[in-house]
C-alpha cells in the first residue's frame, strides 16, 4: 500500500476528496508516497501531491462537480446567464498555487504535470464537458473509472513527471507541506553537506516524523465518534529522533486547525518547558498561544485559593527525616534507608491511600521483594514520615498530585478541560499524574499525545504503560532514526549501555537505525586527579571555545550534582561575565552557556556537551550498605542517566572523570576515545 500523509482525512473534507484519498491509499505499491494538503493554508492549491520512487511526481486537484452540475454547462439559466466554464475554479487553484511561489519554484511547478480528478463523472461525461472548457497546458482531466486500483496505478505511471533531483523533491515538500520545515536554529547537528543552496538551508521532517505529526488530528465530536476510541497516542523514539520537536509542531498544527480549542503542553522539568515554549514561539506563522507548563506548575495553578502553597521540603531535609524514620521503624530489617525512600516515592506515585491499598498493589519490577509483614512495617514507616512532615507543616513533591487528587474527589476543585494534552518525556510521569491528566482531557473529543524514550524514566522499573493506567496497544509509533547526534556519539552511548546492563535490558529499548548517520568526532574521556582540577578543565575548555567564536548557547555543561553545577557557574561566570552562564532550571538561557544537573538535562540538547562529576555515580554503586538488588537497580538507573546525558550532544562530547577509570569507561577509551 502507498504511504499517505495524513493517513486519515479530516472530517470536514469533501466526500469527493475522501474518495480520492481512499483510492490513493489503496495503491498496491509502496513506491508511492502521497501528501494530502491540510486546510491550514490560506491560498488555494492542489489537494494531493504524489511521489513515485522518490523521483517522479504529480499534482492532483479534486473536483466536486456532479453529473447534474455538468449538464448545466453550455445551457443558459432562467435569466439567460451562462454557467461559466467547467473546472474553472480548479484550474485557477492550480495556477494560483504556482503563481504564489518565487520565480525558481514557479518554473519547477510549471513543469509539474497536474490532474483535475472528477470522482462523479465518467470519461464520456468529461468528453462532452471538454468542449465548454479551457484546459491549461500540463493539466489532464481524469474520470471516476481511473479510481479503481489497477487502473489508477497504470494511469498514474503514465502521467508522472520526468525524474526530479533530491533538491527539487525537497522544494516540492516545502511548497506543498511547509508545516514540516525545520528551522536551522532547531538543530544541533551539522547538516550533511550537499553543496547546493537549497539543501544547505532547508531541513525537513522525515516521512516517519511527518506521519506521527499528522496522526489522529481530529478534535471534533464527529471525528472522535468516527474514531470510536479514547484519543491516545504514544510515540517511542531513540534519543535525538525529534520527539520534542514533534510535540511543538503538533501543538502549532492543532492550534492552526482549531484556533478555539484548549491545548496544554506538559513535561516534568523547567529547562525543557522553557525550551518547548521558545521553539513554539519561533515557529511561523504566529498563532494564539498554547499553555506550556511543568506538571508541578500545572498542579500549582489548580491549588485552591484558601490552601496555602508552600514549596516542598528540601532534599537534604527529606533525607534526614527518612533516616530518622528508618532507624526507628526498619533499622533491624533488610530494608535499607534508600529502599524506604524509594518505596515512599513509589507509594506516592500511585493511588495508594491505605495499608490495604498497599498490600494489594503489584510491585513487579521494584528490584526488591517485600513480604506481607515487611509491607506492613514499611507502610507504618511511611505513615510516620507523613506525620513528621505534617508536624513541620511541610510536604514533599510527591504529595502535590495526591493533594490535588484528594481535593478533586472531595469536590473542592474541578480540573480544567483540554481538547488536547501533549506530554513530552512521558516516561518520567507517575501513574497518579496520568490519572489526573486523563480527567483533564475533554470527554468525547479530546486526545492525549505522549512521547517517550524508554531508555529513561519509570520504565527502568519495568513499570508498564498499562500499569500506569494507559492502554496503548495498537496506539504506539516508533521513531528509530536519530537526527541530533553523530554515529560516534550514539555508538559510545550504546556501548556504555550494553557493557553495563547487557542485552537482557533491551526489552523496552527502541533499536536505533544507524543507516546514513553522519560521522563526527569520537567522544573524549579526560582523566583528572581532583574535583577542583575537573572544574578547572571544564571552565578552561568552555572559555576557549567561546573565545574562538562559538555561540555560548551551543555549549551545555552537565554535572552529576547541584554543588558541581554551582561551582561551574561561579567559576565560568567570572571568566565570561554576568548573565553569560545560567542554570536553565532557574533562568531563561537565551544566549548563555547552560549548566545543569544530570536530572535536569533530560530533553535538552546542544552541539557541544561537557559531562562532569560522573565519578560520584560509580562511587554510589560501590557502597557496602547496598543489597545486591539495590546495587543492580542503581547501576541500571545510573546507566540510563549516562546514556541520556551523552546523547544530548549533537557534535562533540567531552566526559571528565576524577581518579582511576572504571572498567566500562576504560573499555570505551580503548575503543577509540581520546585523552
Amino acid at each position: 500500500m502507498a504511504q499517505i500523509l495524513p493517513e486519515v482525512p479530516m472530517v470536514k473534507t469533501s466526500p469527493e476528496v475522501v474518495r480520492v484519498h481512499r483510492a490513493l491509499k489503496q495503491l498496491p505499491d509502496d513506491n508511492f508516497v502521497v501528501w494530502h494538503r491540510l486546510h491550514i493554508h490560506a491560498e488555494p492549491g492542489p489537494d494531493f501531491w504524489l511521489l513515485y520512487q522518490g523521483r517522479h511526481a504529480l499534482l492532483i486537484k479534486v473536483s466536486g462537480l456532479s453529473l447534474a452540475g455538468a449538464q448545466r454547462f453550455g445551457q443558459a439559466d432562467l435569466f439567460g446567464t451562462a454557467a461559466g466554464r467547467p473546472a474553472e475554479a480548479e484550474h485557477r487553484a492550480m495556477l494560483a498555487f504556482a503563481q504564489a511561489q518565487e520565480a525558481e519554484a514557479r518554473d519547477l511547478l510549471g513543469r509539474m504535470p497536474g490532474w483535475i480528478l472528477f470522482p462523479n463523472l465518467t470519461r464520456p461525461d468529461l468528453r462532452l464537458l471538454a468542449s465548454h472548457a479551457e484546459v491549461p497546458p500540463g493539466i489532464t482531466w481524469v474520470g471516476k473509472e481511473e479510481l479503481v486500483g489497477s487502473a489508477l496505478r497504470a494511469r498514474l505511471l503514465g502521467g508522472l513527471s520526468l525524474p526530479l533531483s533530491p533538491e527539487q523533491v525537497t522544494w516540492m515538500r516545502c511548497l506543498f507541506t511547509p508545516e514540516v520545515i525545520i528551522p536551522a536554529a532547531f538543530t544541533v547537528r551539522k547538516p550533511v553537506e550537499r553543496h547546493t543552496a537549497a539543501q544547505a538551508t532547508l531541513q525537513l521532517m522525515d516521512y516517519d516524523q511527518e506521519a506521527v505529526l499528522k496522526t489522529d488530528l481530529e478534535l471534533s465530536a464527529e471525528g472522535r465518534a468516527a474514531a470510536g476510541d479514547f484519543g491516545l497516542r504514544l510515540i517511542n523514539g531513540v534519543a535525538g529522533s525529534g520527539k520534542s520537536l514533534i510535540v511543538v509542531y503538533r501543538a502549532k498544527l492543532l492550534r492552526q486547525l482549531y484556533p478555539e480549542k484548549k491545548i496544554l503542553g506538559l513535561t516534568h522539568n523547567r529547562p525543557l518547558i522553557r525550551d518547548l515554549q521558545a521553539r513554539y514561539r519561533a515557529l511561523p506563522p504566529q498563532t494564539p498561544a498554547v499553555e506550556w507548563r511543568t506538571f508541578n506548575q500545572w498542579c500549582k495553578k489548580l491549588w485552591p485559593d484558601k490552601a496555602t502553597w508552600r514549596d516542598p521540603v528540601a532534599l537534604s531535609s527529606r533525607e534526614r527525616i527518612v533516616l530518622q524514620i528508618w532507624q526507628a521503624h526498619l533499622g533491624d530489617t533488610a530494608v535499607s534507608e534508600r529502599m524506604l525512600l524509594e518505596e515512599i516515592d513509589w507509594i506516592k506515585d500511585r493511588l495508594i491511600f491505605s495499608v490495604s491499598d498497599y498490600l494489594r498493589a503489584e510491585r513487579i519490577g521494584r528490584g526488591f521483594a517485600l513480604s506481607e509483614v515487611q509491607r506492613k512495617r514499611v507502610y507504618a514507616a511511611y505513615r510516620a514520615y507523613q506525620d513528621e512532615l505534617k508536624a513541620c507543616e511541610r510536604a514533599d513533591w510527591g504529595d502535590i498530585p495526591r493533594m490535588i487528587w484528594s481535593w478533586l474527589q472531595a469536590g473542592r476543585i474541578r480540573l480544567p478541560q483540554y481538547d488536547a494534552i501533549l506530554v513530552d518525556e512521558a516516561q518520567f510521569f507517575a501513574p497518579i499524574w496520568f490519572e489526573l491528566i486523563k480527567r483533564a482531557v475533554r470527554p468525547g473529543t479530546g486526545h492525549l499525545f505522549l512521547v517517550a524514550d524508554p531508555t529513561q524514566g519509570f520504565l527502568r522499573r519495568r513499570q508498564s504503560w498499562v500499569a500506569s493506567g494507559l492502554e496503548v496497544r495498537g496506539k504506539v509509533h516508533q521513531l528509530k532514526k536519530s537526527y541530533r547526534t553523530t554515529r560516534e556519539i550514539l555508538d559510545f552511548a550504546t556501548l556504555l549501555y550494553r557493557t553495563r546492563l547487557g542485552e537482557d535490558d533491551d526489552e523496552e529499548i527502541v533499536a536505533p537505525d544507524l543507516m546514513d548517520m553522519p560521522h563526527g568526532t569520537v567522544p573524549t574521556i579526560i582523566v583528572l586527579t581532583s574535583g577542583q582540577d575537573e572544574i578547572t578543565r571544564v571552565v578552561n575548555e568552555v572559555e576557549r571555545l567561546v573565545a574562538q567564536g562559538l555561540p555560548r548557547r551551543d555549549v551545555l555543561v552537565i554535572h552529576a550534582d547541584w554543588k558541581g553545577v554551582d561551582r561551574v557557574i561561579e567559576r565560568l561566570g567570572k571568566k565570561l561575565g554576568l548573565g553569560a552562564v545560567v542554570d536553565p532550571k532557574k533562568q531563561d538561557p537565551s544566549d548563555a552557556v547552560r549548566v545543569c544537573t544530570l536530572n535536569a538535562a533530560t530533553g535538552l540538547e546542544s552541539p557541544i556537551v561537557f559531562l562532569a562529576g560522573v565519578r560520584s555515580l560509580f562511587e554510589q554503586e560501590q557502597s557496602v550498605r547496598l543489597s545486591e538488588e539495590e546495587r543492580a537497580e542503581l547501576v541500571r538507573d545510573n546507566t540510563r542517566k549516562l546514556y541520556m546525558a551523552i546523547t544530548r550532544a549533537g557534535q562533540r562530547l567531552m566526559l571528565t572523570y576524577v581518579g582511576e577509570l572504571p572498567e566500562a569507561l576504560r573499555k570505551l577509551r580503548t575503543d577509540g576515545s581520546a585523552n
